[in-house]
């Protein structure tokens, strides 16, 4: 069963490209992550052992980062998810052009996010400085709630569905 995150969620085609690059789009986010830790938090590029790890972590829990993932998937298919499919004239597929322009646009939001120093914590308590269930669950939600401010989304969950709406 599909859920739609809000009435008009229909292209099936971006949410099927985005789930196909949900690892890739990961790996993205977490290594926009350590880049936005570095410029905010250690510029000077200084060695101790948080910036060590944080810098050569690659395991950790995936689940809190993935639906932080999949949130952000919900907001672009929100704001740029259009069903009409246009004419490619580069030989790319449709799955490849969508695939494309969501990991270009990820990456930008993931840099925007990532001036962000509450984001920034958020991210690696739930991922390169991941140190319990407990805790990620907070930084997972404080997270969610930083996305939705900033992109200015309500996500509103009623009788098991989800709906987002413009704040």
């Amino acid at each position: 069963m599909i859920k739609k995150l809000f009435p008009l969620d229909k292209n099936y085609m971006l949410r099927q490209s985005q789930t196909a690059l949900q690892e890739r789009g990961i790996k993205l986010m977490i290594g926009e992550l350590k880049l936005s830790y570095t410029s905010i938090y250690n510029p000077l590029g200084l060695e101790d052992d948080t910036y060590r790890q944080i810098l050569t972590r690659h395991s950790f829990p995936k689940e809190s980062v993935s639906i932080i993932y999949q949130q952000l998937c919900g907001i672009y298919r929100y704001k740029y998810g259009s069903n009409q499919l246009e004419i490619l004239f580069d030989g790319r597929t449709h799955l490849e052009k969508y695939g494309d322009d969501w990991l270009r646009q990820l990456q930008l939001w993931s840099r925007e996010l990532g001036m962000i120093d509450s984001y920034v914590k958020t991210m690696l308590r739930m991922s390169l400085l991941y140190d319990g269930p407990s805790r990620a669950a907070f930084a997972e939600n404080r997270c969610k709630s930083l996305i939705n401010e900033f992109f200015d989304v309500k996500i509103v969950k009623r009788n098991g569905d989800l709906k987002l709406k413009l704040a």
